[in-house]
Parts: structure tokens; C-alpha cells; sequence
């Protein structure tokens, strides 16, 4: 048994620490806010292998150059004259190719898959009640020049060995049959799976807390004191805390810790945003807008609309022409739906942990022995949770992992 400590508490920190309390190893969780807000709580719920094309792409630099000028479009990346910014955008740049989105595709795949199986064993294994439906997730697109570019994406997915299908408007209708509807057509990924996220954290943290896992909340970590390659405590202004190994797991924060440890982890938030409603309208299906990428999310007790990824820096800040820009396509594509003042003043923010090449860190850095990275899964981090998680209290249990952990590793160049 080891003394482990995680660093953070969001969906990461907290399947980390739950297969490693499974393995009977003692755990602490320390993370800076209460633990009730961000992007674990706000995401759009989507457990994705779907997703197998990673953020840095052929074509999305220049798209995103394009659209800096237009603080509404899907991806705003703000320019800084700040050296960490700078080298991400240069990483992120050089990682805009073929080759890093054909490396990407089975990594990415594997490790959400695996997740989808985690979350199911979870529910069974410790009866818990969180919404878990496999309905599948609808790319509604409604240019026939989008639709072929999702088909594309589509038959890569078909030779991954994901169940997708082209679906018509007329079956896309039948599918939805209480809601207007303007589309060109959509691809299913029968695949895929949907969930209310703040109904799994909340049940998990319950469960981590009464199975021993000890959960320090509002405890910022300022300080690392090393020796001998290997942390001997962590610290702030009023607690130091000991243990053996170490899990950071600080979503968008990770890199100003890992600076201290001169582990430099490129790394920029990217914010995404949300609206609920808890009107019925009709949508029985999860489904991802094409063009504006805003995706809608059946939840449990409400809908969920949720987009946007602006790469700003840290902060929380509410951008009202983003949260705008996602009711606005919301109603393009389902002319019924009209989001009212109030829906949209409760609009809410989170900020996913953007890798240059959109795969996560998982793995131990050469410059630390005894810390486990696991950070950088930008929109992926809900579908990658627990077999993230799985994987870190493999490292840390020096078992063989499920997951061939080269591709993720910490100290990758770009």
C-alpha cells in the first residue's frame, strides 16, 4: 500500500483516486475550489470514441487565424504575447497534420472506448444511479458540403470498427418526431453513449468520501519540495502534506505546478460554455451541430447546449456573444427553439486542458519518479475519465497498463 495524494478534483482527480483506493492504496484528493463547478460539471456529458479526429487537425490553424477576428465562431484563439501561449501555438501549429491525426485516431479511440466500459462497470459494481444511456450521437449537418466532410470522417470511423451510419432527413425526422427540424441530413454514431455529468460527481465523491478517501477542498498548492528526483512534500501558506506518490490531475492548472518541478507541460485552457433549460422540446437525442459545433444533450430533468472552445487564458469570465452564438445556432437548426434572457444569464463556463496535439498526458515524467501525470484531454476528458483513472493506479500499483501509454507520454516532443 502507498500514501498517494491527487491533485485535483475533477473528473480525472477523482476516478484516479478511485481505482487507486480500489488497488488499497490510502488516498487524498486536494483540490482549489469546492469542487462543484467547472469542466467536469458543465461539459455536454458525451462518452465519445466518436471523437477520434484529436483538435489539432489539417486546416484548423488556419481556420482558427481566420476566425480570431470573429468572437462568436466555434474555436477563438486569442493572441498573447506570453512565452507559454506562444510555444503552444507553435506546438499546436506543427501538430495541424496527416501524421498526428493518424497517430491520433487509435489513441484517442482506445482510451474512450475503455471509458465507456468503466463507466458502465461503476454503475453495476457500486449501484450507482447516474443517468447512462446509449442512444448514439447525431451530427446534424445542414450543408451538403458538411455532410460529406462527416461521412468522410465517418468511414474512418467504420474502419476503426465504430458503429456509425449515414441517416436521412426523413429517418432523422422519425427519430425526432416532436421537433421542427432544419438539416440537411446527419451521421449516427450508434457508438456512443450520453450521461449528466454532475450526477456522477456528486455520487462518486459521496462514495470516495465514504469509503475513506480523505478530500480536502478550497486548498490551493503553491509549493513542491523536491529531493532526489522525487517529491518529498507539497504545500501552502497553512498545510504541507507527505506522501509517496503523487497524481497531477489539475485539468488547465497542471502546468504552472509542473513548472515548479521544471516539467514543462504545454498546456492552455480552452473554455467551453453552457446553457440548460429545463423546458421539454422535444429532443430525445444527443446531437453535435456540425457547422457551429455546439452540441445538445438530453440530461436528466433538463437539456443541455453547450460549445465553444476559446483559448483566452485563465479565466471564468462569461463572453455574452458566445453564449449568444450558441443559442443563435441553436434555433437555425431547430427554428422551435428559442432560448429565453433568463436561460442564457445562467450560462456558465468551464476549461478543458488542451494538449498541442489534443492527446492527454498520462504517464511519469523523467524529471519526477514519484509524481503521475494526467492532464490535456481537452474535449475528450469526460469520455477519457475512469480509464484514465484506471491507468494512473496501474503506474502507481506497478502493474502492466491496459494501454500502451507511449503515445501519451509526458515528455513528447512536438
Amino acid at each position: 500500500m502507498k500514501k498517494v495524494i491527487v491533485i485535483g478534483g475533477g473528473i480525472i482527480g477523482l476516478c484516479s483516486a478511485y481505482y487507486l483506493h480500489k488497488e488499497g492504496h490510502q488516498v487524498t484528493i486536494i483540490d482549489q475550489s469546492n469542487m462543484d463547478f467547472g469542466a467536469s460539471y458543465v461539459n455536454a456529458g458525451y462518452l465519445s470514441p466518436s471523437h477520434i479526429i484529436p483538435l489539432a487537425a489539417p486546416g484548423v490553424m488556419k481556420k482558427g487565424l481566420k476566425w480570431m477576428f470573429n468572437p462568436s465562431s466555434p474555436l477563438f484563439i486569442k493572441p498573447r504575447l506570453n512565452s507559454d501561449f506562444l510555444q503552444w501555438a507553435w506546438a499546436f501549429n506543427k501538430s495541424c497534420s496527416s501524421q498526428n491525426v493518424n497517430q491520433g485516431i487509435p489513441a484517442i479511440k482506445d482510451i474512450a472506448l475503455l471509458g465507456q466500459d468503466l463507466y458502465s462497470e461503476i454503475k453495476e459494481t457500486e449501484n450507482f444511479d447516474f443517468q447512462l444511456e446509449k442512444k448514439g450521437l447525431l451530427m446534424i449537418c445542414q450543408t451538403q458540403k458538411m455532410l460529406e466532410e462527416e461521412i468522410h470522417v465517418a468511414e474512418i470511423a467504420k474502419k476503426e470498427g465504430l458503429a456509425v451510419r449515414e441517416t436521412s432527413l426523413t429517418e432523422l425526422k422519425k427519430m425526432q418526431p416532436n421537433i421542427q427540424l432544419n438539416a440537411k441530413g446527419a451521421v449516427l454514431y450508434e457508438c456512443d453513449a450520453h450521461t449528466t455529468p454532475h450526477m456522477f460527481m456528486e455520487e462518486m465523491k459521496s462514495y470516495l468520501e465514504a469509503s475513506g478517501v480523505v478530500i480536502h477542498r478550497n486548498e490551493k498548492i503553491n509549493d513542491l519540495t523536491v529531493k532526489n528526483e522525487k517529491i518529498s512534500s507539497i504545500s501552502n501558506a497553512t498545510h504541507t502534506y507527505i506522501a509517496d506518490e503523487f497524481v497531477l490531475a489539475a485539468g488547465s492548472w497542471s502546468s504552472i505546478l509542473s513548472k515548479k518541478l521544471g516539467i514543462k507541460l504545454l498546456l492552455e485552457p480552452g473554455k467551453g460554455y453552457r446553457i440548460n433549460s429545463e423546458r421539454d422540446f422535444g429532443i430525445t437525442m444527443p446531437a453535435i451541430l456540425a457547422e457551429a459545433k455546439v452540441a445538445i444533450t438530453p440530461m436528466q430533468g433538463f437539456t443541455r447546449f453547450a460549445g465553444t472552445m476559446e483559448i483566452a487564458g485563465i479565466n471564468h469570465d462569461i463572453n455574452k456573444v458566445r453564449v449568444e452564438a450558441i443559442a443563435n445556432a441553436t434555433q437555425r437548426y431547430y427554428p422551435n427553439i428559442k432560448l429565453t434572457a433568463e436561460e442564457k444569464n445562467t450560462a456558465t463556463c468551464g476549461l478543458r486542458p488542451v494538449s498541442p496535439d489534443g492527446l492527454p498526458y498520462i504517464g511519469k515524467s523523467t524529471y519526477c519518479k514519484n509524481l503521475t501525470i494526467a492532464t490535456g484531454h481537452a474535449m475528450m476528458g469526460w469520455s477519457m475519465g475512469p480509464s484514465t483513472g484506471k491507468l494512473v493506479s496501474e503506474i502507481i500499483s506497478d502493474k502492466k497498463p491496459s494501454l500502451d501509454l507511449d503515445v501519451y507520454h509526458p515528455d513528447r516532443k512536438f
